[in-house]
């Protein structure tokens, strides 16, 4: 592995171990000062919803050469909102629009550097060694879901603004270690990269071709803006990472909300939940590093239908849990179901986007996924306090359904693309 590769590992794995610990207490921080758990989901969803509007943005700087200082500057942005709400919450009671500010704010950022640091791996590592470098990145966010949560939750416990100081600091050593990669993170023929440079990928699709006259500014800026959109429109294999990754995205994210508001209610406080990402993320970490062996053994089609319906039942499992251990153990199996399809994608999707698309197409991808996890907490709150608290398990396992039969259903063309 590559001093370059390892500095990009640390990055990735500080910046979520803060962003767990502060976000399993944020909703329990909320709910504490007397907001309801419609007023939780909805900051969740603005929040998460705001950073979808820069993300398309960042990523044509990005593409173009400047993807390693969009990176450090965002981090080091995030580093300074948290460490606002650090103040904040640490001075007493703060109000809910200061809250909410430089949540937004953190948000704007982050989804900046997601965007910037989507195909930095491509820039890094081999082409043959994605694959394992994409595992291990996700094996460090999910090592980060297992001490994250527990650490936030006892940081909680000790005082509430502890988490969030936390998450400042995590952002300030992402910053440092972006800073130090010895790559400039420029995509090859860069000058070209906004043109966008006809490529052929296995998927029969080709980003788009140059023109030899330069157009008009602002016709430039929309086909430079739309041309990771245009990608992922003409390739069967990228529409359908963007169909599942949104999906179980989203899914798995207003499970997670449900289960915040069904614990508080019955009394349970931050540790509980620390417990239950904990062991989702002790699964998700033995899913993402068995899933290149697994998927090579049995095939990347069969495992995306298999999991697809293995997920329906666990999501409507959870419609009847009441307890850390129960919820602990269903999203564990989640989670460790999760990674086996999702490193698999992840990789190819790497391999099937030219270079000088990466971001842009990465922006197109997290935006659906990102979409999905705003709308999810909405969601899972008027669920909660409209129906019940198994409201949003029911209605994830009826959406789960639909995406598993509408992938059994092209299973044939699956095997074609993702062979």
């Amino acid at each position: 592995m590559s001093r370059d590769v390892r500095l990009f590992w640390c990055a990735s794995a500080s910046d979520a171990l803060g962003t767990q610990a502060s976000g399993v207490v944020l909703p329990l921080l909320l709910l504490g000062l007397g907001h309801s758990a419609a007023v939780v989901g909805l900051v969740a969803g603005v929040s998460t919803a705001a950073g979808l509007l820069l993300a398309p943005l960042a990523a044509v700087p990005a593409d173009r050469g400047a993807r390693k200082p969009v990176m450090f500057w965002s981090a080091t942005v995030s580093a300074l909102a948290m460490a606002g709400v650090t103040v904040a919450v640490a001075a007493g009671r703060p109000p809910l629009a200061l809250l909410l500010g430089a949540v937004l704010v953190e948000r704007f950022s982050t989804a900046v550097y997601e965007a910037a640091a989507a195909g930095t791996v491509a820039m890094i590592a081999p082409p043959a060694e994605c694959p394992r470098v994409v595992a291990g990145l996700s094996a460090g966010d999910q090592g980060a879901l297992i001490l994250g949560p527990a650490l936030g939750g006892a940081l909680y416990q000790a005082a509430r603004a502890l988490p969030f100081l936390a998450d400042a600091v995590s952002y300030a050593v992402a910053a440092g270690c972006v800073r130090a990669l010895s790559s400039s993170l420029r995509p090859e023929r860069c000058s070209d990269a906004g043109a966008a440079p006809e490529v052929e990928v296995d998927s029969g699709a080709t980003a788009p071709a140059p023109t030899t006259r330069r157009p008009h500014p602002a016709r430039r800026i929309r086909e430079e803006l739309g041309a990771g959109l245009a990608l992922v429109r003409t390739s069967p294999f990228l529409r359908l990472v963007l169909i599942w990754t949104a999906t179980v995205n989203g899914v798995i994210v207003a499970l997670y909300y449900g289960a915040v508001f069904t614990l508080q209610k019955g009394g349970h406080g931050g540790a509980p939940m620390g417990l239950v990402l904990a062991l989702s993320g002790a699964a998700g970490l033995a899913g993402s590093l068995a899933a290149p062996r697994i998927a090579g053994r049995i095939g990347a089609a069969r495992l995306l239908v298999t999991v697809s319906w293995l997920l329906v039942p666990l999501a409507a499992g959870l419609a009847t849990a009441d307890g850390p251990w129960t919820y602990g153990a269903l999203f564990g199996v989640f989670c460790l179901l999760m990674p086996l399809v999702g490193v698999v994608l992840q990789s190819r999707a790497l391999q099937e986007t030219p270079p000088g698309l990466q971001a842009r197409t990465g922006a197109v991808l997290a935006s659906a996924a990102g979409g999905s996890a705003a709308l999810a907490p909405v969601l899972a709150g008027v669920c909660v306090t409209r129906v019940g608290t198994a409201a949003p398990a029911v209605v994830c396992a009826v959406v789960l359904a639909a995406l598993a039969w509408r992938t059994t259903v092209v299973r044939s063309r699956l095997a074609e693309v993702t062979a």
